[in-house]
């Protein structure tokens, strides 16, 4: 899979995806790099750390997040993405569920588009993306946890997310699939669709799981956001074992260390 200009191996490796959230409110790093300088400076260090794919995002989507009109969002990402562009060679995935966003990221260089509502929240969305010809990852969301049979119907949602993709003319190879940890799931959905994790593979993209610091490990270790890691390293290292292609992470270091290990007891068995 390639992903601005770097090819990506997603069948034989996971890679890791830095977050970069350029918003004053987000849950874990909310404020911390909303200024260029900050941002730089944290994507050089990401970089250091060895990322393979930065992933800016401008509006929070914590729970209970507010939304902010599209002209601040694109005020907060396009002259990030672009800044970036500029002074590194990474491959940038824009976090957003806006389709002028979409557009005016990808105009300022962003190669991907990550999009929390799987194309269903702004339907123009699929029509940026298959015309810019760039990569994007589907989530999936539900405004509410409200589920008749909680799995397959998250399969059935995914279903009629790639096909409207493929009605909009999204190519097949610039599709990534997110279960979408935290968002639209119970603490027992999330659990689930993590366990679950190699069964979405049966659609045959490449799986990118996110659940850094999130509520799912609060709730199981009872601790606070900034408490863990250990937590989502955990879970990092069963996305690796259950063959996820990306893991969306804050702390790259560590989990770069994890899918290091992983992959070289796996391979060792070949």
């Amino acid at each position: 899979m390639i992903i601005g200009n770097k090819n990506f191996e997603v069948n034989n490796h996971t890679y890791i995806m830095g977050i970069l959230n350029v918003t004053p409110d987000s849950f874990s790093d909310g404020g911390n790099y909303n200024h260029m300088d900050k941002a730089l400076f944290r994507v050089e260090e990401m970089i250091g750390e060895g990322v393979d794919i930065l992933d800016v995002g401008g509006e929070s989507t914590r729970p209970g997040y507010e939304k902010i009109s599209e002209e601040e969002e694109i005020s907060r990402v396009a002259p990030v993405v672009e800044k970036i562009k500029q002074r590194f060679d990474i491959p940038i995935s824009l976090d957003t569920y806006k389709s002028k966003v979409a557009l005016a990221g990808i105009q300022a260089g962003a190669d991907m588009i990550n999009d929390i509502w799987g194309l269903m929240y702004d339907r123009n969305m699929a029509k940026v993306i298959a015309s810019s010809g760039v990569s994007c990852c589907l989530m999936h969301n539900r405004k509410e946890a409200v589920y008749e049979n909680y799995f397959s119907d998250v399969m059935e949602d995914f279903g009629r997310i790639l096909s409207f993709a493929k009605e909009a003319g999204i190519k097949e190879e610039k599709i990534i699939l997110d279960p979408g940890v935290g968002f639209g799931k119970s603490y027992e959905n999330n659990l689930e669709v993590i366990r679950r994790l190699e069964e979405l593979k049966t659609w045959g993209y490449p799986i990118l799981l996110g659940a850094s610091r999130k509520s799912v490990i609060g709730l199981t270790l009872n601790l606070p956001v900034e408490d863990r890691l250990n937590g989502t390293l955990a879970i990092s290292a069963y996305g690796v074992v259950k063959g996820c292609s990306f893991l969306r992470v804050h702390d790259i270091k560590q989990n770069k260390e994890v899918v290091k290990m992983i992959e070289a007891l796996l391979n060792s068995q070949k």
